[in-house]
This record gives structure tokens, C-alpha cells and sequence, in this order.
């Protein structure tokens, strides 16, 4: 007889994470046994190679989807799931009944219903739906289960053709007109276009400059208050939502615009005005508690309380989840159930006071009219609450703000209105009008317990509780101080994670629960990079590119309010209100309107690759009509500027929005004097340049119309291009230098400056210079010390440990590591290694990042590297072709000589 499986007379509960597993079983008897699938365990082919044979000859196979037949999709088991496929179904087979306890959202449905198509189970299957992992979700769950909900599979499956149809079409149209390895898709080209378009207005941007006065004031008992001038003989006084962005100029000329000159003539003419109270505004005011937290909420203010990404937000959060602390993650819904309004009203009243308790039970309303995901806030899971404190030991640093953040939220949106007065001082003086506003908290209700974007309320609520003195109507005051006051505009805001969430969210494209990998995919295929000054996006000319190329030859594919219906549809098919069908056949093949295939056709001839990679930067002013226009272009091997004939290379990290006609024209000078000769060689006669590459300053020696290929030399760490000279190019162009022979072994010792920077080298040996230590001025004995030391290998006795370690690749079995290169971070699962986008912290690094990461890289394929012997072997190839040539022109031209002298 076989050996029975650990599942024998049992029922099997399939989750989706070992961590849920672990949690679940916590709750359930001995009649269950409980196993990962460790996500899907089925999804469309990722290339050529893992399309069925059978398949392969149609001309729909590239697509993995069927469009000819309903858009049938080709489904595969990957071959890192193929293991765990076979543990589920030897567990099966000796269960007595299966639960598909996925999660509630979309993707869970769906990864259920693939469960069952490869498992083919033949006992009862049950679906078991929870949005919390407490004893008592499971035990209600476990008394109503029910069917797999198809219109959620279908809308799910939909949504993943809709986006495959959208990737592999239009990426290789991006591979030929712009560079290799670029990709687009649904929702991920529309949020690179808001980026693009937010970096264009900036670039458009025009400052303007304008005065006002600040005013000291003191009433009779000596206290003081500050207050601003708003208006100067009837005539208001502009503030920077007043100017064109576009212009720098007012967009009512009605409005008085001060120079400093008249801000310093208006405070002479003020200083012995009589200054009164005009006027006295007392206005009662009531906010009211923010509703719980949803997906995007969360990631927001997650992003700017803690600079979390919204990556890192979601990755800490369903740990919450599955180890059983906070309801599912996943959700667009503000309600929340019966049970927790009790829990929350009852801390509320214990923790705060009865008076802090809103008189009835707060019901919020979702905006959002989607039905998939889940129908119940982000919330503490169980009742009563678990209290933050407690947990404190339990949880990561992270865990632990997270869970407070969504504990203080929920039991804020329970608890009273806040209530204050806003008053506003109105200051005249000599037709001069100075205006100040301060607040008064009376009652703070829910603010003793939450405040958006702070970390301490009672800190926060201190400050905004601004006093002014009290004054009457008509009271006369002092003026202490007058001073005038410079005041710029600025440009528009780039985009934060929190804001370019909350802008996707409020325009209805894509779903909060994809913001987090949206983010991720364009971050990794260097659309966009982040800057420390303020944590923001910043697209790269590459974004700019593929934008142009978009709106101009494919504008519906990134057009918000098409992209927000397509949402709605995708929506409306999950709601068993729409043909999954029908919705793809109009999307790929068009109806009333053109389809994706029809507005891809002819694209290839159409598309001008020169026009769609090129960005206007301006044109030098005064400098005639016959100036030439400065452009940036993006080519295949990074972004440059061109004037006509000039060239030079951009910065890698250089934000578009600084790249003006002033610093174009300066890093072209640049480039100009670097095909300007330093200096010549005295003894080739050649001359020497000091130029500037994508990878820096160096020297050259020659130019490309010599026989003789030019000989380069990179500068020193340390060196500055200023501070080259001739001489010093010279030197730097002598390496490698011979400083003698090693006295015991005879060999030469000689110094480089290599790409991992300087070193000696004596026959097989090598020893890196230390930091101070020269290739250019370190003599024999110097280099002989470092040779007799012991060598210290880069990679064994320097090794650094990972900066993390994760759990063990799917596809490798090795532990995946975070490490730190020479080029920076990059994660490994032992086979293949991925660079960490630029701006990407490692604590932001996950174990789901990582894998992603290493899944685009692998999808790239190996690096194509020459190396010098085949690099030489070729040029020697092609020497000897030419020379062939030539020796044949020259018989060919003797031998017409021999036969005109015969004639």
C-alpha cells in the first residue's frame, strides 16, 4: 500500500500563503489540513518558450490568448509551481472534502477557480470567504460557505487579457522606435503620462516675483500679533495662485503688483499712520472624524506620515493580515461591520471619555461602485481590539506603526466632531489693509486621538490652536514694525507616491490594490527615478519619449477618461452586468470606435522614431533667427543634447525641469571644448583633449580619423576637470606605468587605473592602492611593500554581509539575498542578479519586490558582453577584408591599364 498523505480523512483548506496557513491553523481541529498554494499556480505563458507546442504555429501564440476563438486563454503551469501542484494534488487525493479559503478580492476568486480546474477535485468543494483571520470569521465562514463566484473570475481573467493584449502589442512597437526592454501597459502608460505632464508644466514654468508688508501690531495691554497687507487704496494685493504659470504674469491686471522699491516707499509713508481694528470676524467652526482606512487611504497617509512607498505599505500590511491583526488589505470600502462600531464606541468611551463619543454610530458611505473587493474597511481585526501598546513587543518597528495608525484611524472615525472658532483681524492704516486669521480649538473631539499626517495629536493640536489677542472694533493699535517682504512662485508639485495614488484613485484609473505594483513597474523599467528632495517621482527622458509616441500615434490608449471607462466596463463584467466576451472583442478588434488592433496597424511605417525622441529644450535669446534650436534626444544608449551639429551628454540624474537653455548651452560649451585640444603630445605629435562621456571626465590622445584608434584615460578619484593640464594628461595617458622589475621574480611591476580603480600588478599578482596612493607617482618600493602583503580577494576575505535575507526562490531554491555592489544594491536568488532602481531604499526592498525584480531580469535575457580577444579578432577580420578589397581594385585598375596600352 502507498503512504497515506498527512491529509487522510481530513478536509484540505488551500490558502495562499504559509503565513496564512500558520495563522488559520491556529483555529481550526485535526479534521483539517491546511497547505499554500503559494499564489497562482496558473497564468499565461511569459515568452515563447513556454507556449504548448501545439500552439505555436498560430499567429496568436506571442499573445497566449486565443482572439480568434472569444479570446480563450493558454494556460500553463509554471515550472516553479509544478512542485507545489504536485503536493496539492497528493494531498487531495486522500481528503475528504476540499475549502478554497483564498482571499476575498478578485485575485483570491481567481486563484481558487484555477485550483479546482487543475486539481479537478472529485469530493465536495466548498469556498470559505473571511475579511478577518479570527476564530470567529472562520467558524462563520466555515458555516456558510459558498460557490465560486464566476462573474469575479471572469472580470479578474478579463482584466489580464485586457492587459496582456495591451503589453505585448504595444512594448515592441516601443522596442523599434525608441530602445529595447521598454514596456507599457493599461494603467501603468497613464500614470507615466501624469508624470511626464506634471514635469512639462514645470519646464514651462515661469517665476514671478512680487512684495507685500508683514506688520507687527500691539494692542493696549502689550500683547502683539503679526498680520499681512492684503490691499493698498481699494486695490488687492496678489498672492502666487494669481500669476499664469505659463507667463509669470497677473491674470488680473487690477490687482496691485509691488516692486521693492514700492514696498519700501510704502512702509516710509506708513510709519506714522494711525492704525485701527477695522474689522473683527468671529466664525464657529466643525470638522468631522476621517472615514476608516481603504487601500489608497492607507498608502497615502502611510506615505507621508512615514515616507513608507506604497509597496512597502502593502507588504506590512498583509503580514497584519495573515498573522491575524487587521482585517483584508485589499478593499475600497469604508464600512464597517456592526461589531467593530461597538469595539471602536467602547474604547472610545473607556480610553477618552463619553464625551468624545459622537451620539450615534458613524455609518460611512464608499464612493467607489465596484462590488469585487472586499466590503468592510482596513480595520484592527476581532473584538474587542487588540491596543496598540500591547502588541508593541510582537510587532517589527513598521508593524507596529502601521497597526497604530490603522487602530487610531478606526476608533477616530467613531468619536465626536471637533469644535472651534476661526477669527480674522482686519488692520487700516492710511488706506493700507492688513489682514491675520488664528483658530481656537473649543472641543477637540476626534482630533485627541487621530490628525491626518501627524504623529503626535497632542503636539499637533497644540500648534494649530493659533491665539490672537483679544481687540475690539475700532480699537487704535500700535504698529511696532514694519517690513517689507519678497515673495517667489513655484512650480507645480512633482508627484509622491501618496499623491500620484490619490490622483490614479480620484480619476478612477486602475485599482488601489495595483498602485503599489504599478509604482514598482515603473520604477524598474526607469521611467521614472526618485529624488531624496522630497521623495518625489521624477520621469527620465525615456518617459518623455514613450509619451510622445503615445499621445501622438496612440492617444486613446492614454487618455484619463477612456482609461477610467475602461475601468468602469471591467467593473460592470465583475457585476455579471457585461459580456467578458463582447467587452474584448470590441477592446482588440473595435465596434463604433477603432479597436487596439486596428490603431496598431501601419504604426511601424507611420511613426517618425527621430520626431517621437526628441524634446525641444528653447532657442538662446538674442542670439538671431539663424540660432539654432536645442533639443535633448534620446537615443539607444541614454538621453543627449543636440544644436545642429553640437553634441554633449546629460547627467544621468539630472531632473528634466533644470535642463534650460542656459544650462544646455553651458554643457555644450563643454562638450566644444573638449574637441578642442588641451595641448600636443611632444612625442606623437597627436593632440590631447580633455572631454566629458556618459561615465564622466577623461583625456584623449588622437582623434578618429587617425590610423591609429585614439588611446583614452579616465581621470583619478578625486580629480577634478578644472585642475587638468597637459602635463597631467599626459601622465594619466602614460598608463599603465612600468616602475621597475621585482628583484626575486624579474617580472615587471606595473601600475594601472583600472575600472574598480587604481592598482599594481606584478605577473599574476595584483594589490589595489590605498586611498592617497597615486599610479601616477607611487615609486618601486612602495609597490613592492603592497605585493609582499598578504592579498585580501574582493570576494572572500571583503565580503560584506547581504543587507537582507529572504526566504528561498521558487526557481532556484537558494535563499534570495539583498546585497550591496559596486554599482549599488541588487538582489540575487544564485543564478540571476538585478540592479535596485535608483531611489529605492533597500528597507524598501521586499521578498515580493525582490522576486519581480529578478522575474524582468531573467525576461532580458543574459547581457551580451564582447570581450577584448573576439572585439580584436573582429577589427583584425574586418582589416583584412579591407585590405582584400583593396588589392582587388588595385589588380582590377592594372589590368585595365595592360589592356588600354594593348588597344
Amino acid at each position: 500500500m502507498g503512504k497515506k498523505s498527512n491529509a487522510a480523512g481530513k478536509s484540505l483548506v488551500i490558502v495562499e500563503s504559509p503565513a496564512k496557513a500558520r495563522t488559520i491553523g491556529r483555529f481550526l481541529g485535526a479534521g483539517f489540513a491546511i497547505e499554500a498554494s503559494i499564489g497562482h499556480i496558473r497564468d499565461l505563458p511569459q515568452g515563447a518558450k513556454e507556449i504548448p507546442q501545439r500552439f505555436k504555429g498560430e499567429d496568436w501564440a506571442y499573445l497566449g490568448v486565443n482572439v480568434n476563438e472569444d479570446f480563450e486563454p493558454v494556460y500553463i503551469v509554471p515550472k516553479d509551481k509544478t512542485q507545489q501542484v504536485r503536493k496539492l494534488k497528493a494531498l487531495l487525493k486522500d481528503a475528504k472534502e476540499l475549502y478554497l479559503a483564498t482571499d476575498e478580492d478578485r485575485e483570491g476568486e481567481a486563484i481558487s477557480w484555477h485550483l479546482c480546474e487543475v486539481l479537478k477535485p472529485k469530493v465536495p468543494v466548498h469556498r470559505l470567504v473571511f475579511h478577518e483571520i479570527t476564530a470567529e470569521a472562520i467558524r462563520e465562514a466555515l458555516a456558510e460557505p459558498r460557490e465560486i463566484d464566476d462573474d469575479l473570475v471572469r472580470a479578474q481573467e478579463v482584466r489580464r487579457i485586457v492587459d496582456r493584449l495591451y503589453g505585448y502589442d504595444v512594448s515592441p512597437l516601443l522596442w523599434r522606435k525608441i530602445k529595447p526592454k521598454l514596456s507599457a501597459g493599461r494603467v501603468q502608460s497613464v500614470a507615466v503620462r501624469l508624470i511626464v505632464e506634471r514635469e512639462r508644466q514645470r519646464m514651462a514654468f515661469v517665476a514671478a516675483t512680487f512684495w507685500d508688508l508683514v506688520g507687527t501690531f500691539v494692542e493696549d495691554g502689550g500683547a502683539n500679533f503679526e498680520a499681512t497687507l492684503v490691499s493698498v487704496d481699494g486695490r488687492k494685493i496678489p498672492n502666487s495662485r494669481d500669476f499664469d504659470p505659463a507667463t509669470g504674469k497677473l491674470k488680473n491686471a487690477n490687482l496691485l503688483l509691488l516692486d521693492e522699491k514700492q514696498a519700501e516707499a510704502l512702509v516710509r509713508r506708513l510709519t506714522d499712520a494711525e492704525c485701527r481694528v477695522a474689522n473683527l470676524e468671529d466664525k464657529p467652526y466643525t470638522t468631522r472624524p476621517y472615514p476608516p482606512f481603504t487601500t489608497s487611504t492607507l498608502q497615502q497617509e502611510a506615505n507621508r506620515k512615514y515616507g513608507f512607498t506604497a509597496r512597502r505599505t502593502m507588504q506590512i500590511a498583509q503580514n497584519l493580515y495573515e498573522n491575524g491583526h487587521i482585517t483584508y488589505m485589499r478593499t475600497d470600502s469604508t464600512n464597517l461591520a456592526t461589531v467593530a462600531v461597538k469595539a471602536a464606541r467602547d474604547l472610545v468611551a473607556s480610553e477618552y471619555g463619553k464625551q468624545y463619543l459622537a451620539d450615534k454610530p458613524r455609518v460611512y458611505q464608499t464612493k467607489v461602485k465596484n462590488a469585487q473587493e472586499a466590503h468592510e474597511a482596513i480595520r484592527p481585526a476581532g473584538h474587542p481590539f487588540e491596543f496598540p501598546v500591547a502588541m508593541r513587543e510582537v510587532f517589527s518597528a513598521d508593524e507596529f506603526k502601521l497597526f497604530d495608525l490603522i487602530w487610531k484611524r478606526t476608533v477616530a472615525s467613531q468619536m465626536a466632531d471637533a469644535r472651534g472658532h476661526r477669527i480674522t483681524i482686519t488692520v487700516e492704516a492710511d488706506g493700507a489693509v492688513f489682514a491675520q486669521s488664528g483658530k481656537t480649538i473649543e472641543f477637540p473631539g476626534y482630533l485627541r486621538a487621530y490628525v491626518e499626517g501627524s504623529d503626535d495629536p497632542e503636539a499637533e493640536l497644540a500648534d494649530r490652536d493659533h491665539v490672537l489677542p483679544a481687540v475690539t472694533a475700532g480699537e487704535v493699535l500700535t504698529c511696532s514694525r514694519l517690513e517689507p517682504k519678497r515673495h517667489a512662485t513655484q512650480p507645480p508639485n512633482r508627484y509622491s507616491e501618496a499623491a500620484l495614488t490619490r490622483t490614479l484613485e480620484e480619476m478612477g484609473i486602475g485599482r488601489p490594490s495595483t498602485y503599489a505594483s504599478i509604482i514598482d513597474t515603473i520604477l524598474a523599467r526607469e521611467y521614472v527615478f526618485k529624488i531624496k528632495r522630497g521623495n518625489v517621482l521624477v520621469p527620465t527622458w525615456t518617459a518623455f519619449a514613450v509619451s510622445n509616441l503615445l499621445e501622438a500615434h496612440l492617444p486613446d490608449l492614454v487618455d484619463y477618461q477612456f482609461t477610467a471607462e475602461m475601468e468602469d466596463e471591467l467593473d460592470a463584467i465583475s457585476r455579471g452586468e457585461m459580456s467578458g466576451a463582447e467587452y474584448l472583442k470590441a477592446f482588440y478588434f473595435g465596434n463604433a470606435h477603432p479597436g487596439l488592433k486596428q490603431q496598431l496597424e501601419n504604426k511601424i511605417d507611420e511613426i517618425d522614431a527621430r520626431d517621437i525622441c526628441q524634446v525641444l529644450v528653447g532657442k538662446p535669446d538674442g542670439a538671431g533667427e539663424q540660432a539654432e534650436e536645442i533639443y535633448v534626444r534620446v537615443g539607444r544608449y541614454g538621453p543627449f543634447l543636440q544644436q545642429g551639429q553640437r553634441r554633449a551628454s546629460l547627467p544621468e540624474n539630472m531632473p528634466p525641469d533644470e535642463v534650460t537653455v542656459e544650462s544646455a548651452l553651458e554643457m555644450l560649451e563643454k562638450a566644444a571644448a573638449g574637441d578642442e585640444p588641451i595641448g600636443i603630445c611632444p612625442d606623437t605629435r597627436k593632440p590631447v583633449f580633455l572631454k566629458v562621456g556618459r561615465f564622466g571626465p577623461y583625456v584623449q590622445r588622437g582623434t578618429a580619423d587617425d590610423d591609429e584608434k585614439p588611446q583614452n584615460a579616465s581621470l583619478l578619484p578625486g580629480m577634478q576637470p578644472e585642475n587638468v593640464d597637459l602635463a597631467l594628461a599626459l601622465k594619466l595617458l602614460s598608463l599603465p606605468r612600468t616602475l621597475g622589475n621585482h628583484p626575486a621574480q624579474g617580472d615587471e611591476v606595473v601600475a594601472h587605473n583600472g575600472r574598480y580603480g587604481p592598482y599594481i600588478k606584478c605577473g599574476d599578482e595584483t594589490r589595489s592602492l590605498p586611498a592617497g596612493l597615486s599610479p601616477l607617482d607611487v615609486s618601486l618600493q612602495q609597490a613592492l611593500d603592497l605585493l609582499a602583503q598578504p592579498k585580501t580577494r574582493r570576494g572572500a576575505a571583503r565580503k560584506k554581509e547581504p543587507i537582507k535575507t529572504f526566504d528561498a526562490s521558487p526557481l532556484t531554491g537558494e535563499a534570495v539575498r539583498l546585497l550591496d555592489g559596486r554599482y549599488g544594491p541588487y538582489v540575487t536568488d544564485g543564478k540571476t542578479n538585478a540592479s535596485v532602481p535608483r531611489g529605492t531604499t533597500p528597507e524598501e526592498v521586499t521578498f515580493a519586490y525582490a522576486l519581480e525584480l529578478l522575474r524582468a531580469r531573467a525576461e532580458r535575457g543574459p547581457t551580451r558582453r564582447r570581450t577584448r580577444k573576439r572585439a580584436v579578432k573582429k577589427k583584425t577580420a574586418k582589416k583584412r577584408t579591407t585590405r582584400k578589397k583593396t588589392t582587388k581594385k588595385r589588380t582590377t585598375k592594372k589590368k585595365t591599364k595592360k589592356k588600354t596600352a594593348k588597344k
